[in-house]
């Protein structure tokens, strides 16, 4: 039987988030009206490079030196981005509350909590190298008690905005959903690193259990949402070409996740009982291996679909930073399986994953900087085409 499935739309009122499709002419003056939040996603895939790094299982020479290097770039785009964050706000209030009630750029804002995370946690990783130690746990303090507040508030505001303003439709659909949800995850994973620099007992324990907390919630609100993109995908079909790499973004709470068990059970030893703490170093292994599977499951079919779009003349938007921090957080949960099991195929996977992210990054990394220089990706975004949304024939 043949019927007709619609395409999603590739814009939806103000989805300026996406980046242009095609070349437009340089405006006279640099703004940053059309600045959305979905602009930490480099912030989040240049930290991910220096924390992930650090954790490789072998020393290349430089490797630290070139990973703090990447880390220090990361906290400069944070601090200049905080700034044209705050000018946005100021200058374009409208613009900045238009983005709140689009349900295609108010899921971004949980990329805010996450780049401030993804900093402070390589302050402590790599970061401390070149600040020293007292500084980086100051900075990780302020930046992972920001981010940690700005993830929950997120993850509570965006769905509540979803519910009452947005109210979408099953075609709109997609991976960014995930963004709002995935972010008290960071906290959880990077928390730990926090754990041994608070005094011995109650403090050290709370924050642990807290971490533990902010887990369950993150992990429960995927388990709810993933199952509908999976479904959209099967019964919809592919989607626009400017949205495939978005799909590289379920790849964030898998390998988050697993990331976030290793260092639940790296810190609980004096900290939580016994026989919680070897529960834990269980779990992690016991979680890690059967989400890391699934990890690679959806990597191999996002990338073919990705590879069908460019094909198909799929052109440089933001969305292609998804290739970056998501697929980072797999290494580092990789790398904590290799530690677990002393298996060196987790260490293999893990050089492997960390030499595609360094490729995606460098890729992303010159579109961007060509696309800013050429003022394409901070001019306005196009007006939405008029007309039906496409149909193609599908089989069944």
């Amino acid at each position: 039987m043949v019927t007709a499935v619609p395409r999603l739309p590739t814009h939806r009122g103000h989805t300026d988030h996406l980046g242009p499709t095609r070349p437009r002419p340089a405006p006279a003056a640099f703004t940053v009206r059309h600045l959305g939040p979905n602009w930490y996603a480099p912030v989040m895939g240049t930290a991910i490079v220096a924390t992930a790094g650090a954790g490789l299982p072998f020393g290349a020479p430089g490797l630290r030196t070139v990973c703090t290097a990447f880390w220090a770039l990361s906290l400069v785009l944070l601090t200049g981005l905080l700034v044209a964050r705050a000018v946005h706000w100021v200058r374009h209030g409208d613009r900045a509350r238009a983005h709140l009630m689009d349900p295609a750029v108010a899921p971004f804002y949980g990329c805010l909590s996450m780049a401030l995370l993804a900093v402070g946690g390589g302050a402590l990783v790599v970061g401390r190298d070149w600040i020293g130690t007292p500084a980086a746990v100051a900075l990780d303090t302020v930046l992972f008690t920001a981010g940690t507040l700005t993830g929950l508030t997120a993850a509570v505001a965006v769905p509540y905005l979803m519910i009452t303003r947005h109210r979408p439709d099953v075609s709109q659909v997609g991976p960014v959903w995930l963004l709002p949800l995935v972010a008290p995850m960071v906290s959880a994973a990077l928390g730990p690193l926090l754990v041994p620099h608070l005094p011995p007992g109650a403090p050290r324990a709370t924050l642990l259990l807290a971490c533990f907390a902010m887990f369950g919630l993150s992990l429960l609100a995927t388990l709810v949402t993933l199952p509908m993109i999976f479904a959209r995908l099967l019964t919809g079909g592919p989607p626009p070409l400017a949205l495939t790499p978005a799909l590289f973004l379920v790849l964030g709470p898998l390998g988050q996740s697993t990331t976030a068990v290793d260092k639940f059970a790296v810190a609980a030893p004096g900290v939580v009982p016994a026989p919680y703490d070897q529960g834990l170093v269980v779990l992690a292994v016991l979680y890690g291996v059967p989400v890391t599977g699934f990890a690679l499951f959806w990597l191999a079919l996002a990338g073919a679909l990705v590879v069908r779009a460019h094909r198909r003349g799929m052109r440089f938007t933001m969305t292609w930073w998804a290739f970056t921090f998501p697929v980072g957080t797999c290494v580092t949960g990789a790398e904590g399986l290799g530690r677990h099991t002393g298996l060196a195929v987790y260490d293999g996977l893990a050089v492997a994953l960390y030499t595609l992210l360094l490729a995606a990054w460098a890729v992303a990394a010159a579109h961007t900087a060509r696309g800013l220089f050429s003022g394409r990706l901070l001019a306005a975004p196009r007006p939405a085409l008029p007309g039906p949304a496409p149909t193609t024939a599908r089989t069944t």
